[in-house]
């Protein structure tokens, strides 16, 4: 797939909605909403995006982009931070109610029938999360398998729910220390 080039004006648009998609959800937020609040015509809106499932599509491959250059960032060019401190950084990074991951794991809840297109990104990135995770266990433990990464991954958005239920934060924290107990 070719890289994705957006206008100023455009990345503003899909910027705005970003935000109103992770605050209120795909279903709620409609093309009138978007238009509204970036201060656009409708004719400019399908002019950039053509219909809402694309723009979803683009907004989630713009975000989805954002968070694998943070990754990257930290795992591959942080020469300071050890393993673990990456993988602590990594869990809060995607544990972040107001962060990136939040969006694409709401993407997986909202979308599989109604966009899924959207619902392939987010998985892709999933997927994509983790093989990069695996990279670092296997790493700090040579005999990391798989599905201990899998197994991050579902402990990153079991503490997501968890936020969102409002149990206490400290509690995130202990389940990422058991999980590295292991490594260690």
């Amino acid at each position: 797939m070719p890289p994705l080039v957006l206008s100023t004006r455009a990345l503003k648009v899909v910027n705005k909605a970003i935000h109103l998609f992770h605050h209120h959800g795909f279903h709620l937020v409609g093309v009138d909403r978007i238009i509204k609040e970036s201060e656009i015509t409708k004719m400019t809106f399908y002019h950039y995006f053509q219909s809402k499932a694309r723009f979803i599509e683009i907004c989630l491959l713009v975000q989805k982009q954002r968070l694998q250059d943070k990754v990257v960032a930290m795992v591959e060019y942080d020469q300071d931070s050890n393993v673990r401190d990456k993988l602590k950084t990594l869990y809060d990074l995607h544990t972040d109610l107001e962060g990136p991951y939040y969006l694409l794991l709401k993407t997986i809840f909202e979308t599989k029938n109604t966009y899924s297109n959207a619902y392939q990104l987010a998985i892709k990135y999933r997927t994509w999360l983790i093989n990069e995770i695996y990279s670092q266990l296997r790493t700090l433990k040579a005999d990391a398998s798989f599905h201990d990464a899998k197994l991050l991954l579902h402990i990153i958005e079991g503490t997501i729910i968890q936020r969102l239920s409002h149990n206490d934060v400290d509690e995130r924290d202990k389940q990422f220390e058991y999980f590295i107990a292991m490594f260690l």
